[in-house]
């Protein structure tokens, strides 16, 4: 009986592991920097299900590990690294945007803003579409990945090149997604009223007066003229070369099965949507493991003022020396402890409250007790954490999506914003004491949207899993795709049917004063008739 209990728990056990047999094969073209964070997590839950991960990386990537125990690597040669590769190109194209958000407001600031956008933009989606030629180019590789037998591409359209090599494969395509070529994603396939869904760089909420409606279309025809002249063109360029002239980058853009969007209606404002759409907002949030001893340590010696946390992600840590000053003297009038993740020269006005570090296990932290504030940049991730664990946010947002993403936060209660260029001292402290004021509705507003973000059927990392795997088991999920991708723009917005149904009234209208014209006229010549 003992042996036939330990045989029947061993095959228990056995049956509850994961078999990479059962396990379908997954190809990723990830995009390098902040993106591949979240879409290496992705890759550990498929990889904890059994599923074989094979990754294109660059010869050049940055933070693309060549070797994993999550996935095996293909190494494509790359000359020319990507700008966002380089954080000595990020700290000076962020020095450029500072100067120009100090002329905010000016003509000269708006078209400067969206020339040094557009020129980073630009250079990287030349470098990524080349990168897409040499992968066709290599027919040994090809003839690899069409023999292996992919159950699906896993990519993020930031830059498209994964869903050109989808194609090109002939493979279902999933989306880890929420920037495509054009701006925000949920343009490219769901109806989007300009009235109340703000575009990306426009700084504005979902309630916009009427000026600001005026801008919200002018910043969105910025966006379509990047599309047409800026992003889109490299890839264009390798579509009409390998796949012929009616294919177009955005029709294979929006013939992808499934799109896994980073975000939830928890942070993103409410907007019309597609089946296919899976969102996804906050997956990588998790519970906390404990400590380090020296930063539990420090955390507890705070007392009863709890402890702020300052992080400005990986690429942009170093603000340059009198940013560092300002935020450095107003950390040090205030009686909370400071853990600030820094990288620059020591601040001369640093404060005994506040330790530097150059890395700090954010997510951990962020869960503490002890922590009452969370000053960012703004990046998706780190807000998701925030919500996730229910900490009200200070943001200083710097470049791209941050300010957008911080007005999401403030229009919801949770945090305030700093406008990095004209911070000084009294306002960032003034800011930080206002968030930690227990009387105002910061953590009681940060508590509830905890709360809704938790409150789901399933784990947004699970529900990824399962929408994925679902692609693969029915090769595909086409049912749930739209056709009105393949709609000329006119047959899309009914441009033909107006013409048409315009055209047949104003027949209507002129018979009718055809008929009135000739019968007043009779009426006139009869009476004339009658009275001669």
């Amino acid at each position: 009986m003992g042996l036939y209990s330990a045989v029947a728990f061993f095959l228990l056990c056995s049956a509850s592991l994961p078999s990479s047999g059962d396990g379908g094969e997954v190809l990723v073209f990830p995009v390098d920097g902040s993106h591949w964070i979240n879409m290496k997590i992705l890759l550990e839950a498929l990889h904890s299900q059994g599923h074989q991960i094979t990754v294109l990386r660059s010869s050049t990537s940055w933070y693309v590990s060549e070797f994993s125990p999550c996935y095996t690597s293909i190494t494509i040669p790359q000359e020319q690294p990507q700008n966002i590769e380089s954080q000595e190109f990020m700290t000076s194209f962020l020095k450029r945007s500072m100067v120009i958000r100090q002329n905010q407001g000016s003509l000269w600031a708006f078209f400067e803003f969206y020339r040094n956008t557009f020129n980073l933009f630009g250079e990287n989606q030349q470098t990524v579409a080349k990168l897409v030629a040499n992968i066709f180019e290599n027919k040994t590789l090809m003839k690899e990945l069409e023999d292996t037998g992919y159950d699906l591409v896993l990519t993020d359209p930031a830059f498209p090149a994964g869903a050109l090599v989808a194609h090109y494969l002939k493979l279902p395509l999933v989306f880890n997604v929420r920037w495509i070529l054009s701006g925000e994603a949920h343009f490219a396939i769901a109806p989007s009223p300009l009235s109340y869904i703000p575009v990306v760089f426009s700084y504005y909420s979902d309630k916009m007066d009427f000026l600001q409606r005026l801008g919200n279309i002018i910043y969105h025809s910025m966006l379509v003229y990047m599309y047409h002249h800026v992003t889109n063109p490299p890839y264009q360029s390798v579509c009409e070369h390998y796949f012929g002239h009616n294919v177009s980058t955005m029709s294979l853009i929006q013939a992808a099965d499934l799109w896994l969007m980073r975000v939830d209606f928890t942070f993103e404002f409410p907007r019309p949507t597609m089946p296919n759409v899976i969102y996804i907002g906050g997956f990588q949030g998790k519970p906390s493991k404990p400590l380090p001893s020296d930063l539990e340590g420090f955390l507890q010696s705070s007392g009863e003022h709890g402890v702020i946390v300052m992080t400005l992600g990986t690429l942009l840590s170093d603000l340059g020396p009198d940013i560092s000053e300002t935020i450095a003297s107003a950390f040090a009038s205030l009686p909370q402890k400071v853990l600030w993740r820094h990288l620059g020269e020591r601040p001369v006005t640093l404060g005994n409250n506040t330790m530097l570090v150059e890395w700090l296990p954010q997510n951990d932290i962020l869960s503490h007790p002890k922590t009452r504030v969370f000053v960012t940049h703004g990046g998706t991730n780190g807000l998701y954490e925030a919500i996730y664990h229910a900490v009200p946010v200070l943001g200083i947002p710097l470049i791209f999506d941050q300010y957008d993403n911080m007005v999401r936060m403030k229009a919801r209660g949770v945090a305030e914003i700093v406008e990095v260029t004209t911070m000084d001292v009294k306002s960032l402290t003034s800011a930080l004491k206002n968030i930690l004021d227990p009387t105002k509705p910061y953590k009681q507003n940060m508590i509830k949207l905890s709360e809704l973000h938790h409150d789901k059927p399933m784990k947004p990392i699970d529900s990824a899993v399962f929408w994925m795997e679902y692609v693969m088991r029915h090769k595909g999920a086409a049912h749930l795709r739209t056709e009105s991708y393949k709609l000329p723009w006119y047959a899309y917005h009914n441009v033909d049917v107006i013409a048409v149904l315009m055209a047949f009234a104003l027949s209507i209208i002129a018979f009718i004063w055809v008929f009135c014209s000739c019968l007043i006229r009779l009426l006139i010549k009869t009476k004339k008739s009658k009275l001669e």
